[in-house]
C-alpha cells in the first residue's frame, strides 16, 4: 500500500501560480428525461403554453398520409412546391427537438411545446428528430403533426437534418 504524502506549501503554491485564471468548465452532460409521478404530469399540464397546443394530438385519429417513400404531408391548400422545398433543405431549421428516449406521451408535450416557441419566437421551419429505434415514435411523430392547425407541411429531412430520423416542420406564423 502506498501511503498518501503531504503536498508542501511550495507545491500548492507553484499549482495555484500555474492554474491561475482558468475558469471551471461548464456541465456539458445531457442527462436524460426521469420518469414523471401523476402528480409531476398535473403540474406539467398547467403550463398554458405547452397545454394549448397539445390537445390537438389525439392517437385515435389517422390522417391519410403517404405510405411508400419518404414522410411527407402538405395541408390542403399549401403548394406541394413548397413539401419539395422541404425535401431539398431550401428551409434551413432554427430549432430543433431531439424525442429521442421520450415517452409518447412527453414526446406530444414537447411536440406542442416547440410548435407553441415557434410562433411565439416567429420561427418558420424546425428540425424534430424522432429517430428511428422501434419505430414507435417514428410513426406517431407525423400523425401528431398532421393534426396541428399551425403545421402546413413537412417532409422527411435532409442528411445534414437527420435524414431518415428526423422530419423537417413548416409552420405559418400568423401575421402581427
Amino acid at each position: 500500500m502506498s501511503k498518501k504524502t503531504p503536498i508542501s506549501d511550495d507545491d500548492f503554491s507553484a499549482f495555484r501560480d500555474a492554474v491561475k485564471g482558468v475558469k471551471k468548465l461548464q456541465q456539458d452532460t445531457i442527462n436524460p428525461p426521469r420518469r414523471q409521478t401523476a402528480a409531476q404530469s398535473k403540474a406539467k399540464l398547467s403550463d398554458s403554453s405547452a397545454r394549448d397546443h397539445s390537445f390537438y394530438f389525439s392517437d385515435e385519429f389517422e390522417p391519410l398520409l403517404k405510405e411508400e417513400g419518404p414522410t411527407q404531408y402538405a395541408r390542403f391548400g399549401v403548394s406541394k412546391y413548397e413539401v419539395k422545398r422541404l425535401r431539398r433543405g431550401v428551409y434551413v431549421p432554427d430549432m430543433f427537438l431531439d424525442l429521442h428516449g421520450m415517452t409518447q406521451l412527453e414526446a406530444k408535450r414537447e411536440l406542442g411545446a416547440l410548435i407553441a416557441a415557434c410562433i411565439k419566437d416567429g420561427v418558420s421551419c424546425a428540425c424534430v428528430m424522432h429517430g428511428i429505434g422501434k419505430h414507435i415514435l417514428k410513426q406517431k411523430t407525423p400523425l401528431w403533426l398532421a393534426q396541428h392547425p399551425d403545421v402546413l407541411a413537412f417532409h422527411q429531412a435532409p442528411l445534414e437534418f437527420g435524414g431518415a430520423g428526423a422530419l423537417l416542420v413548416l409552420i405559418e406564423i400568423p401575421e402581427r
